[in-house]
């Protein structure tokens, strides 16, 4: 994502409009244009979208801007909703401070460790591999992407819409993209097949605490592509409860 690894940070000129607290309305979009062009100048129409929690609201975003290139989607730890007015706000400190300061440490709460965590996530591996990845970003780059999420839209809307092959996976431990969230979001999924993997003993970062697990739920929605155009055009939802 842009101001992440080596990626710049995109400046003003780039980031489209800027509201008055320094939230980025136009910052999903452009992403989401972004993606989809490369795809294009790579010489493809189509590509498989796959996104895991703010991945995935760039992976609905190009659902609903750019629902031609999709031939699958994968949502992984992720939602639909809209910032409430409390996340919105939570949003802007970080990128305050992040700026301000020029720290990393306002995110550094992906490593605190609670009582209903994964046992992955309260290992050493994960704490020591999550702080040094948190330590490696860009300040601005994290203020960047707080200030696009902060003011992307509500998307809802656009699970309804998906015709292509979709998966959905989540960690059952997952404080805010459980099961619970996101089944529902599965169950909205009514003009495709779904299948939707929930992972036992994995919190939020499923694609690094149960890699093999999340890997096979994509070369299983990868394998049902080329067969859509020839499936049984009613929806259909799947389940598997991945157990490690």
């Amino acid at each position: 994502m842009p101001g992440a690894g080596q990626s710049p940070v995109p400046d003003a000129a780039r980031s489209g409009r800027e509201n008055a607290d320094g939230s980025l309305p136009d910052g999903l979009d452009l992403i989401a244009d972004a993606y989809v062009q490369l795809v294009q100048d790579a010489g493809y129409s189509q590509a498989i979208w796959a996104g895991l929690s703010m991945g995935g609201y760039v992976a609905l975003d190009i659902q609903r801007r750019h629902p031609e290139t999709v031939a699958g989607l994968a949502l992984l730890d992720t939602k639909g909703d809209a910032d409430s007015a409390k996340a919105h706000a939570s949003r802007i400190a970080i990128a305050e401070e992040c700026v301000k300061k020029q720290t990393c440490d306002p995110v550094m709460f992906f490593v605190d460790v609670h009582e209903g965590d994964s046992s992955i996530k309260k290992s050493d591996a994960y704490i020591n591999q999550f702080s040094e990845w948190i330590r490696e970003q860009q300040p601005n780059g994290i203020a960047w992407r707080e200030h696009m999420a902060a003011a992307r839209p509500d998307l809802n809307d656009q699970f309804a819409k998906i015709t292509a092959p979709a998966a959905v996976i989540c960690g059952e431990e997952d404080p805010s993209s459980s099961p619970a969230v996101m089944r529902p979001l599965a169950e909205q999924m009514t003009n495709t097949t779904v299948v939707m993997t929930q992972i036992e003993n994995c919190g939020h970062f499923s694609a690094w605490e149960h890699p093999e697990t999340v890997a096979r739920a994509l070369h299983d929605l990868v394998a049902r592509v080329p067969a859509a155009a020839a499936a049984d055009p009613s929806a259909a939802t799947a389940d598997v409860i991945a157990k490690e």
